[in-house]
């Protein structure tokens, strides 16, 4: 699942798209950029980091994936949000793909970026209609608050970067391993309202049995509160 990108083309194979999440460090921590998207379109009204399909001229003719998917990522970085990143200042993250019954499928590559010292966010008021940045928790806080809207990828980037002290261990920490794949499958627990994204490692992953005993690694998305669980 990615954050803004529009309708894919063709039904099929996921769309190749990215993601860049901006950071930088303020009081009381580290901050992230949260764009609102309009409401028509896919992901319409939620919150998001700047992101897109990566088109034919990201790629270039480059078999690289993760090359396309970088300069994509600087594009729509610019395109949503007025931010001017450089290719080599981001760092892969994560790899994030749907459920094979989602409507919408889109394979997506996650990067952290410091975010410039130097000019403000600028908004095209159309397909972003406004931005914030905002602590890690506070995004949490706010989904669980019925504040803003998140897409599972988003919420579990923020738990990922809550636990970060700095943009530099941030970057360190994302830097120092493989970027973590997420790919979905979906579960429900029966009679209790609870929905699950699952994730590879997850005890009821294979078979989507939401109370499977075993380790954990999955979004719980409670209607009054939703939360990561991985490693329990």
């Amino acid at each position: 699942m990615a954050d803004g990108p529009p309708p894919p083309g063709a039904q099929g194979a996921p769309t190749p798209a990215a993601t860049v999440v901006p950071l930088r460090d303020r009081q009381p921590g580290l901050e992230v950029l949260l764009l609102r998207r309009n409401s028509r379109g896919a992901f319409g009204g939620m919150w998001v980091f700047p992101g897109g399909q990566v088109d034919d001229d990201d790629s270039d003719g480059d078999r690289d994936e993760l090359a396309g998917a970088r300069r994509a990522a600087v594009r729509e970085a610019k395109e949503e949000a007025g931010l001017q990143l450089e290719e080599g200042g981001l760092v892969a993250l994560s790899f994030w793909l749907p459920p094979p019954e989602a409507p919408r499928r889109f394979a997506t590559w996650f990067f952290l970026a410091s975010a410039p010292t130097s000019g403000d966010v600028e908004v095209d008021r159309a397909e972003i209609r406004e931005h914030r940045w905002m602590t890690p928790a506070a995004g949490m806080e706010a989904h669980n608050a019925g504040e803003i809207e998140l897409a599972p990828p988003t919420f579990t980037t923020l738990w990922w970067l809550a636990q970060q002290e700095s943009v530099a261990l941030a970057l360190e920490a994302a830097g120092s391993r493989p970027p973590e794949r997420f790919q979905t499958h979906i579960a429900s627990a029966s009679g209790r309202g609870l929905l699950a994204t699952l994730w590879e490692g997850d005890a009821g992953y294979d078979d989507c049995d939401f109370d499977r005993p075993g380790p954990r690694r999955r979004l719980v998305m409670d209607p009054g509160r939703w939360r990561v669980e991985i490693g329990l």
